[in-house]
């Protein structure tokens, strides 16, 4: 952005052309600006409000294949399944070692109604790499391609089977030709989709996402679908992902933590609009009381306080007085917490601001994409 100019009022160096919709296996999505899977924060209350703020489909917070087949305390743990009709189409998200285990998870996703099962070989963090899942699978194809395989074997035909993938370990060859090793291989085994970060495993969050490794994808994989992930922190951010690369869809992670907004903003770019104004405050109201709405309706009313408040933290950056606002929003233990808060900063509309893309560069929701 050039200084002293506002975002609204920057018009895009870039020509957005008509997109097509995005499909994966038999679903026509729709738009292709998606929801990515954020683990401890893609649950159905955010997943829900993404949808209702332009996200045509979303994917749940990562899950562990081995807690998904002994899971047996379905009122304590009924949120990590839950979902509903009006946020179909919804992707379950699926991270394990033994590709029989996977298989078996992956069908608790079917068996709870989600519309699609997405593989991750994505996440970076060193616990999960230590203990063989998430990223580590892309330095073993074999075991990788033998988790797709179950998989997909298992799974009805209708549910489409997608993967979410970093662009390798690191940046060696052999990291590399592990990689395409594992892409071809999924899709020549009935893969619907594949997600890609642009970092590696080994970067983590560090350092800019190699969008060229997402257009040198596409033209190596034309008549596959597939999605970008990585630096997605603006509605412009995707368009210019969209635009630049060619891939078919972009899957917004950390951005859209607090910021719902964001898919109705790609909305108006994609059709040629300027970028809407931000939210203003009232409309910031609106969508947090509908949040704990949502939470109390999964999680009950003594929970949902401080399950909220790291979604609050994100929520007060688009305040304009974010910095007073925020450390409020720490404390929130009760409903009646929430609506003090509510009540002191959010009572007087005024115009929103967006957020600034370094409040989302912080690690704390990872896996899963886990990822922004």
């Amino acid at each position: 952005m050039r200084a002293g100019v506002s975002v609204a009022d920057e018009s895009p160096e870039y020509a957005v052309p008509e997109l097509r919709n995005l499909k994966i296996g038999p679903l026509d999505v729709g738009f292709p600006v998606v929801q990515a899977a954020l683990s401890g924060y893609s649950d159905w209350p955010m997943r829900l409000l993404a949808r209702e703020h332009g996200a045509s489909y979303t994917l749940c917070e990562v899950m562990l294949d081995q807690f998904l087949v002994t899971m047996r305390d379905r009122s304590k743990n009924k949120h990590f399944l839950y979902n509903s009709p009006d946020e179909q189409p919804v992707a379950g998200q699926l991270m394990g070692a033994e590709p029989e285990q996977f298989a078996l998870g992956a069908q608790r996703l079917v068996d709870a109604g989600f519309s699609v099962i997405d593989i991750n070989f994505g996440c970076p963090v060193k616990k999960v790499l230590g203990r063989c899942r998430g990223g580590y699978h892309l330095s073993q194809p074999r075991v990788a391609l033998e988790i797709i395989r179950r998989t997909r074997d298992k799974v009805p035909s209708e549910i489409p089977v997608t993967v979410k993938m970093r662009r390798g370990i690191d940046d060696s060859q052999v990291s590399r030709d592990n990689f395409f090793q594992i892409l071809e291989g999924a899709f020549a085994s009935g893969l619907a989709a594949a997600t890609v970060h642009g970092r590696t495993v080994e970067q983590r969050y560090n350092g800019p996402s190699r969008w060229a490794f997402l257009t040198e994808l596409k033209q190596r994989f034309p008549s596959e679908t597939i999605l970008g992930s990585g630096d997605l922190f603006t509605a412009e951010d995707c368009m210019r992902m969209l635009v630049e690369t060619g891939v078919d869809g972009v899957t917004v992670a950390r951005g859209a933590i607090g910021n719902p907004w964001i898919f109705e903003q790609a909305r108006a770019l994609a059709a040629g609009e300027s970028l809407p104004a931000p939210p203003t405050v009232h409309r910031q109201r609106d969508v947090l009381l509908r949040h704990w709405e949502l939470a109390e309706q999964l999680y009950g009313v003594a929970r949902a306080g401080p399950l909220l408040r790291k979604f609050a933290i994100k929520y007060s950056a688009s305040h304009p007085q974010h910095l007073q606002v925020r450390p409020a929003f720490t404390k929130i233990r009760s409903r009646e917490d929430w609506a003090a808060v509510l009540q002191q900063w959010y009572s007087e509309d005024s115009p929103g601001q967006y957020p600034s893309p370094a409040i989302h560069r912080v690690q704390g929701a990872t896996c899963g994409d886990s990822n922004g």
